[in-house]
Formats: structure tokens, C-alpha cells, sequence
């Protein structure tokens, strides 16, 4: 049994609108509008484990998945959404040991996502030219446990990368065309590049890009996700949605 140590990390779900991810240490308290709850009485329990908090509301410890990870990240940047990182993993063919460049850092959210599909012994290259933000990144990458699987580096992409024989390349960038050609210098023979970009002026000059490069599988997709409410006799769409989030562009190289 996964019992809650002093120092994990755990998931306080009260509904499906409010979670909070704490760090359990002995003496803290967490105040909440429905209480306050003493985080050292975590300590010893299941994951899974109900607790009161001091108006006797249900709280429920839940241990952190990735994507709890990413909806909570410290951000200072826009981060992409769970939809479409599952898509790109899926698109990348990225797992364990494999080797992932990403520029554009921001705050790590990507970043720790790569990262719990390479590790034990892969490893993700994350590049970005804002010492800030890959200081935010480094702090919640850290906090997840996924620092032995990232190596973060100060510098712009459009200078080249300074590691080769990648599996993968990941943009997410305002300007990704520029570094197609130092992604396909960076990938191995079959290797997959992606971006990510909210606009399609952008796809488009990188697409341009990539039929200039020697790319097939040449793809842009754009998912949208519509959450159902399910209730006796009035199930139907939520009403509001996130209606845009970006483009994938993918594509493997060949020689």
C-alpha cells in the first residue's frame, strides 16, 4: 500500500472545481473556505484517504498524476493543454529512453510531461533564451521529482542546438520556422519535428519550411475537447469550452 510520507506531494480534491497541491509537512495547515485541515494528519494515510477539514467538510488525498502537475504549474507563460501533449506524445512516438529537444521552456509544463515519458534513461534538452522563465521551470520541475531527466539550457534555438541524434524536436515558439533547419540537423533519420503554434500564419511559414527541408509525413491538426455534464435528465455539453487552443504541426525526417 502507497501510504503519504512527510514531503510528498498530495492532491486535496473537494469537488470538481477546487483541488489544491500541497506539500505534507508536519504542523502546517491548509485554510480553505471550507476550513482549515492539519496537513501532518496526512501523514501514515493511504492515497485515497478521506480527511475532515475543520467545518468537517470531506477533503480526499489523491496522489498527484502529471496532468495534476500541469494544470498546477507556476506559470508565467501560457502552458499547453493535457489534450494536446497527449496527442503530441502519441504523434512523437516519444517513451522511455528515448532523447527530446524542446525549445521554448516556459514553465515546464511540457517540459515535465517529456520527462515522465522518457525517464528511467531518457532524456529531455529544454532550450529556451529567458533565464526567468526556465527558472520557474527548474523550480517545478524539481518540485514533480523529474530533474535527473531534464537538462535545462540558456540559450536561443536559433543558434543551433549543441546536442545531435535527438528522437524528437519539440517548438513551441513564436517563430518555429526559424529553427527548422537546426531541428533537422538535430534529429536522427526518421526523427520526429513538432510544433506548436497558436496561429496559422505561423503553420504556414513553418510548413513552407519543412517542404524546403527533407520532411514527409508533413501533418497540422487542431483538437478541440468538449467536456459533457452528466446529470438525470440533463446530460448535454458544458457550455463553455476552451474553442482554440493551437495547431500541431508534425513531421519525420528522411535522408
Amino acid at each position: 500500500m502507497d501510504l503519504i510520507k512527510e514531503g510528498d506531494d498530495v492532491l486535496l480534491y473537494l469537488d470538481d472545481r477546487k483541488t489544491f497541491l500541497i506539500r505534507v509537512e508536519e504542523g502546517r495547515q491548509l485554510h480553505t473556505h471550507k476550513g482549515y485541515l492539519q496537513l501532518g494528519e496526512l501523514i501514515g494515510k493511504p492515497f485515497g484517504s478521506a480527511v475532515k477539514s475543520s467545518l468537517g467538510v470531506t477533503f480526499y488525498a489523491l496522489k498527484p498524476l502529471i496532468r495534476d502537475r500541469l494544470a498546477k504549474t507556476v506559470r508565467r507563460t501560457q502552458v499547453m493543454y493535457p489534450k494536446d501533449i497527449g496527442y503530441l506524445l502519441i504523434r512523437t512516438g516519444i517513451g522511455p529512453g528515448k532523447r527530446v529537444i524542446e525549445a521554448g521552456t516556459g514553465s515546464g509544463a511540457l517540459t515535465m510531461a517529456l520527462a515522465e515519458q522518457v525517464r528511467p534513461d531518457g532524456r529531455v534538452y529544454s532550450f529556451d533564451v529567458n533565464s526567468e522563465f526556465q527558472s520557474i521551470a527548474a523550480a517545478n520541475i524539481d518540485r514533480a521529482g523529474l530533474s535527473p531527466y531534464v537538462e535545462l539550457v540558456s540559450k536561443d534555438a536559433a543558434e543551433g542546438f549543441d546536442v545531435q541524434g535527438v528522437d524528437a524536436v519539440i517548438l513551441d515558439m513564436a517563430t518555429p520556422w526559424v529553427i527548422v533547419s537546426n531541428a533537422y540537423d538535430a534529429l536522427i533519420g526518421s526523427g520526429v519535428f513538432a510544433s506548436f503554434s497558436p496561429t496559422i500564419e505561423q503553420v504556414m511559414k513553418t510548413v513552407s519550411a519543412l517542404k524546403t527541408h527533407r520532411f514527409v509525413e508533413i501533418e497540422t491538426i487542431e483538437l478541440i475537447l468538449r467536456k459533457i455534464i452528466v446529470e438525470p435528465n440533463r446530460t448535454r455539453p458544458e457550455t463553455l469550452m476552451i474553442g482554440h487552443s493551437g495547431y500541431l504541426t508534425t513531421a519525420r525526417k528522411v535522408s
